[in-house]
């Protein structure tokens, strides 16, 4: 189970505390212990995780029996372990993650990559996977494994040939135009964009800058069949949940729908080339 669903069920539990306990709604119980309203409200609904303090003063105010609270704080320890295993992860080295994600895609049937901000890791050239993995490994303070790093992320690479797979890699515009590495190194990972856009079997798009958006995306994504994962600067969130997943494709489809592609995507990237 992953640690979000880990959250969110324990959240349920907190919330059929409070109203066990004869506090109608959050704002109640809110006043009652001294918090704000919103804090309860993103705690019982999974979008903040409590404190151990939080947790004691929780069972306190709805009276909650000793074998339920420490139910609910190996619930929260099990919580906290899902959520630092990305952690773990990092502390060595982001070759094994590279390894595992290849694993994952060589399964997959059907890949898709959105990313606004950076190009997605199963498109970069060496050098632009070498200057993201060095901007991670400095942000994280994990190992610099970076060679050994990149090596693995061109090796993830093969898949995009197998021509029994669908694959679509979709960008924003700024995702081409953020310096996140030198200019050579950036206008090398442009060509080769174009160069991957011929791929028969490759569905590639870029959402230009000067198009309305139709939803607010905060963070890329990829979906392997009916696997979402998102990758957010603190953790990595897994999402299997048929509902959930079905959002992802929705706004993925809603994306497509402003996105250039083809000729017009090719013609787009090189113009970010020659400008």
């Amino acid at each position: 189970m992953t640690f979000e669903k880990r959250q969110l069920e324990l959240g349920n539990s907190l919330r059929e505390l409070r109203t066990a306990a004869g506090f109608v709604t959050g704002k109640d119980f809110a006043e009652r212990i001294g918090w704000l309203a919103s804090k309860v409200s993103r705690i019982e609904n999974g979008r903040t995780l409590l404190s151990d303090a939080d947790l004691t003063t929780w069972c306190l105010a709805v009276a909650a029996p000793a074998k339920v609270t420490a139910e609910l704080r190996d619930s929260l320890l099990g919580v906290r372990l899902e959520r630092d295993r990305w952690k773990r992860q990092l502390r060595q080295g982001h070759t094994a993650r590279q390894r595992a994600e290849a694993v994952s895609e060589q399964a997959a049937s059907h890949i898709t990559m959105v990313e606004f901000f950076v190009v997605p890791g199963l498109v970069q050239t060496p050098d632009y996977a070498r200057a993201v993995f060095d901007l991670a490994a400095e942000l994280h303070e994990s190992p610099s494994d970076t060679g050994d790093a990149v090596r693995a992320r061109i090796r993830r690479q093969e898949v995009l040939y197998d021509t029994g797979k669908t694959i679509e890699i979709l960008v924003g515009e700024s995702a081409l135009r953020y310096p996140i590495c030198p200019q050579p190194v950036l206008r090398a990972q442009l060509d080769r964009l174009t160069n991957l856009a011929g791929l028969p079997h490759l569905r590639f798009g870029v959402v230009p800058l000067d198009v309305p958006l139709p939803t607010v995306t905060m963070h890329g994504y990829g979906i392997l069949d009916d696997t979402v994962t998102v990758e957010i600067n603190h953790t990595e969130i897994t999402v299997s949940d048929p509902e959930d997943v079905d959002l992802y494709h929705r706004i993925t489809e809603r994306l497509w729908d402003t996105a250039v592609e083809g000729a017009a995507a090719t013609a787009l990237v090189r113009g970010l080339l020659n400008g």
